[in-house]
């Protein structure tokens, strides 16, 4: 017997489109299956029914043979030999209608009951499995909808450790509902053959009975042929036996692994995650907009093509592209209050699609594949050695490491700014002659803080006293009172990178191994995300200010600024150390890197400019010397004419509270 084309049980757990997509075939080959069927079974109860009706003819026909001698026919002398023939025929259609009505018992029981039990039993049987498989393939995308609009809070472990049970017993459910789904559709391609085989054999031996009887028509050779039939029958369920007990072992063998396969994250705090891949596929759903302002996320088969990003609802042949990933970037972001979600960003800077992955698991490697081919791997010959080559050298590519070996000035350069006439020996620190360990400036294993959550003592605005604030986020003209007073007023566009505690100030060093290790950080752990905000430098203090609410974030006094630095490579990066005294009395050291618009030495040379006034303030002449020295504005402020960006035309701009460059 040929191949009998089966549905793999081990992909069943998967789900996948192309498993779907060969269980539609396997469907629509059943009910091809279920249609014939009854068509078939119409025909054979036709044959029945005329089977039937022949024996009733018959016993009608040997009837009106012998009620012709009781007919009074006015010319019917001479009939008596028309009489006893038609007593001899009676006698044979009586014998022929015992035949017929032994054919009739036997077409009954052989051929129409098999096909009825076939397609009550087994047709029924599938169908049955298929609403329950749909079913359970319902309650499972309902409950994942479900998990998936779990919020990060907290407080909502117990509901999140109920729904990822709810998860997983939907899970549960559909696989064995799938598995016996596959088993039957399996058996049958076995049970078709010989549903369509016995009912016809059973036909053959009631005819063949019924001329043996009557005249033997039928020869050895269909015998023979007939009894071939029977045996290909009989190996066909020795098949089916074997085949029936192989999927019932390897069924309880998938049906015995680990409870953990149908959690969608069941290992939160260290899943391995795999940062080589080139390729990806899974279930993720989408963010489409439905409104001007609602959106809808729906849940669908991706998967990577080379450097296409494809997309294959359930029922598809095939899936269509939704994004080319070549020089695209991708970052986890913050959306609706779920979690896992990350967004693909085309080449020109334009918003992509955002999508939320399942599990933290699925999200890193979702990241990693991507960013591994928007670098464009795949073509390379070895794609996959590139590709932990790469991930290797993750410091460095992301990173330019500072070389703390080469030969350093006098003085830090971010420091040491040619506009400064009055320096600062507490705030301007001499180089050291040798160069510190990274131990020596920041304790191994300390934690890095990415985004800006400060203590709630550096929330209080000591400035505005009991004023209370807007809850829309609103600010008034004098919400900064004391940038009002101050003689310096800068505004610099910064996104926070990171914050660290550390173990001295005594050397700019200490900013260069916390800007080393915070870059490091974020991509060894693929973080993206960045908070921007605006950095106001005044004589007084740094302020960090809600570019959108205008709401102050952080605040820092600059006479606790220790230290402050701008990467001697990579001239955007630049972070500070702030002193702060803690309750039980000591100091506690933390340097605060962030990326700016502009070069960093603008904000380094803007921060000591602030530290030389509030130096000075107290000493009119010292003051009136700084002035003449720094231009200012009409107001009598300072105004860093030359570290201020130009317009297209070509000349300076006025000082205007904000950063020019975007």
């Amino acid at each position: 017997m040929p191949a009998v084309d089966k549905l793999l049980l081990e992909e069943a757990l998967q789900d996948s489109p192309q498993t779907r997509s060969l269980l539609s075939v396997f469907e629509e080959d059943a009910g091809t299956l279920t249609d014939y069927t009854n068509q078939l079974l119409q025909a054979m109860q036709r044959v029945y029914g005329a089977q039937n009706e022949m024996c009733l003819a018959t016993q009608q026909l040997s009837k009106q043979l012998l009620a012709y001698e009781k007919q009074n026919f006015a010319l019917g002398k001479g009939d008596e030999e028309v009489i006893s023939t038609l007593h001899y025929f009676s006698k044979v259609v009586d014998e022929l209608n015992v035949l017929h009505t032994e054919l009739a018992k036997q077409l009954a029981d052989t051929m129409v009951l098999p096909i009825v039990q076939f397609r009550e039993k087994d047709l029924t049987e599938v169908s049955t499995l298929k609403d329950l498989f749909g079913l359970a393939s319902t309650e499972h995308d309902l409950s994942m909808a479900k998990y998936s609009r779990l919020p990060k809070k907290k407080e909502n472990e117990k509901v999140k450790t109920e729904v990822v049970k709810e998860v997983a017993a939907a899970r549960r459910k559909q696989h064995l509902s799938s598995l016996q789904y596959y088993c039957a559709l399996n058996a049958l391609q076995y049970r078709k053959r010989m549903a369509m085989m016995e009912p016809m054999v059973g036909f053959a031996h009631g005819q063949i009975n019924f001329f043996k009887k009557g005249a033997a028509m039928f020869s050895q050779s269909m015998d023979n042929f007939l009894s071939s039939v029977s045996d290909m029958v009989q190996s066909i369920q020795v098949e089916l036996e074997a085949e029936a007990e192989k999927m019932r072992v390897s069924q309880q063998e998938l049906l015995s692994v680990d409870e953990s396969v149908y959690s969608p994250d069941f290992d939160v705090a260290a899943p391995p995650i795999n940062r080589n891949l080139i390729q990806k596929a899974g279930y993720l759903n989408l963010r489409s907009k439905t409104g001007l302002v609602t959106t809808s996320w729906e849940r669908l088969y991706f998967f990577t093509q080379g450097g296409n990003l494809m997309c294959q609802p359930r029922g598809a042949v095939a899936g269509g592209l939704i994004q080319d990933l070549d020089n695209c970037s991708v970052m986890a972001v913050d959306c609706e209050d779920r979690r896992y979600c990350f967004q693909i960003t085309t080449p020109n800077g334009k918003s992509g699609i955002i999508l939320q992955a399942e599990s933290r698991k699925e999200n890193e490697e979702w990241i990693c594949a991507i960013n591994n081919i928007s670098r464009q791997i795949y073509l390379t010959d070895n794609p996959e050695a590139v590709a932990i080559k790469l991930n290797e050298t993750a410091l460095q590519a992301v990173t330019p490491i500072t070389s703390f070996r080469k030969k350093q000035e006098s003085s830090c350069p971010s420091q040491n700014l040619e506009n400064s006439e009055v320096k600062n020996d507490n705030t301007v620190p001499k180089a050291a002659v040798s160069v510190p360990e990274a131990e020596e400036l920041i304790a191994p294993g300390t934690p890095i803080q990415f985004d800006i959550v400060l203590p709630a003592t550096e929330f209080l605005d000591q400035n505005r006293g009991s004023r209370r604030m807007n809850p829309f986020g609103e600010t008034e003209d004098d919400a900064f009172p004391e940038a009002e007073d101050s003689l310096l007023q800068q505004m610099f566009i910064v996104r926070f990178l990171g914050s660290m505690a550390v173990k001295t100030d005594d050397t700019t060093e200490v900013i260069y191994e916390a800007m080393r290790q915070v870059l490091a950080a974020r991509a060894i752990h693929n973080i993206f995300r960045m908070t921007e905000s605006h950095l106001m430098v005044t004589s007084q203090m740094l302020r960090l200010i809600d570019p959108q609410t205008q709401v102050s974030r952080a605040n820092f006094e600059l006479t606790s600024v220790t230290q402050f630095a701008a990467h001697q490579e990579n001239k955007r990066l630049v972070g500070f150390v702030v002193r702060l005294p803690e309750s039980t009395g000591g100091e506690s050291l933390s340097t605060y890197v962030f990326e700016s618009n502009s070069e960093g030495e603008k904000i380094c040379y803007a921060i000591n400019l602030g530290k030389e006034i509030n130096a000075v303030q107290k000493d009119p002449e010292a003051l009136a010397q700084l002035m003449l020295s720094v231009p200012l504005t009409n107001d009598g402020k300072y105004v860093l004419l030359n570290d201020q960006p130009e317009d297209n035309d070509g000349s300076p701009r006025e000082n205007t509270g904000a950063e020019s460059e975007a």
